[in-house]
């Protein structure tokens, strides 16, 4: 039995899905979701906070701002109204519908920068938003997720200790990328622990993170157009890129199984799937893959067939590949 006083507090570390009938290959998803804020950037949020209340840089009556695609901005609105404080997210369109009314329910404002930067594009735009409202307000504080190590120690003192307590025998580990806080942290602590482990990083075309050029990405979560201030390619084995096309299709293969993972979840799992391809003589070992959110927050995008067939063209769509809303059907009774 769990009894908890407050939100943050909450998170279910031991919840593995066995993906080998769904994907072909021996996977373990690591599902971060069950918490009150729906994802694993509950983590990170509550690591920063808890870092700057006791380093004394956030105080009874400050604000918080932070740039966010969604799920980092709905944990930290949770944790700030639980804990008496006033939260702004500073977001952009690709943020979900869903996200934006969760935060605003928990009471925070909301800004959606509509115009990107012209070199560092939406995110660069929401990170000099944030840093104007800083300068012009001295009760503000930005725990700036991008460059904060309490980010990485999040992940290094829960994600990392959870993964190799349930698996000691691991080979793998999959993770995707975002301001790679989660595969810093979790891969410093296999690292130390299990350094055999082998870590292949997950990314989005059209993100910069790892050299490639700066494309129109339309999924939130993973991905950057901004360079990581925390990346350290040492520690990476591999790297794969995936298109959202193929996050868009592993997410609705996985739902039409009853799993319902999000966007980033999805990017993942194809990931992981392209590197199987490229590398049978590793199956059969054992891998984990980190699983970042659920996908109720992506109900009106990724789960969407005129969403995708707008983005991507009706050509991209096949049979096997037909989004779960395209075949659904609903009833109504008197």
């Amino acid at each position: 039995m769990q009894i908890v006083t407050t939100p943050d507090r909450f998170n279910v570390p031991d919840v593995f899905v066995d993906l080998t009938r769904l994907v072909g290959q021996r996977i373990f998803l690591k599902c971060e979701g069950f918490n009150f804020a729906g994802s694993i950037k509950l983590k990170a949020a509550v690591e920063m906070i808890d870092h700057a209340e006791r380093a004394g840089t956030l105080r009874p009556g400050s604000t918080i701002v932070e740039s966010s695609s969604g799920n980092l901005g709905v944990a930290l609105s949770m944790v700030a109204v639980s804990r008496g404080y006033h939260f702004i997210c500073v977001t952009d369109a690709r943020c979900t519908l869903t996200a934006r009314q969760i935060m605003r329910t928990f009471g925070a404002e909301v800004y959606v920068v509509t115009q990107p930067h012209p070199v560092d594009g939406l995110v660069g735009a929401r990170v000099r938003r944030v840093r104007q409202l800083c300068a012009d307000n001295d009760d503000y504080f930005w725990p700036d997720q991008y460059a904060n190590t309490a980010n990485q120690v999040a992940h290094y003192t829960r994600t990392g200790p959870e993964i190799l307590d349930a698996f000691p025998d691991l080979d793998l580990l999959f993770v995707g990328v975002g301001t790679a806080g989660t595969l810093m942290g979790t891969t410093r602590y296999l690292r130390e622990h299990r350094p055999s482990v082998r870590v292949v990083a997950i990314d989005v075309i059209g993100s910069v993170t790892f050299g490639g050029p700066n494309l129109p990405r339309m999924i939130p979560g993973l991905g950057s157009a901004l360079p990581s201030k925390q990346l350290d390619v040492s520690y990476v084995d591999d790297v794969v890129m995936v298109p959202e096309v193929d996050t868009v299709r592993a997410c609705w293969h996985l739902a039409r199984s009853g799993f319902l993972f999000g966007g980033s979840t999805g990017t993942v799992i194809a990931g992981a799937s392209r590197w199987y391809e490229e590398h049978p003589e590793a199956a059969g070992g054992t891998a984990v893959a980190i699983g970042p959110d659920f996908g109720e927050r992506y109900l009106d995008t990724v789960y969407q067939t005129q969403w995708f067939t707008d983005l991507y063209g009706a050509e991209m769509m096949d049979g096997d590949h037909a989004a779960p809303g395209s075949t659904g059907s609903e009833r109504m009774s008197a």
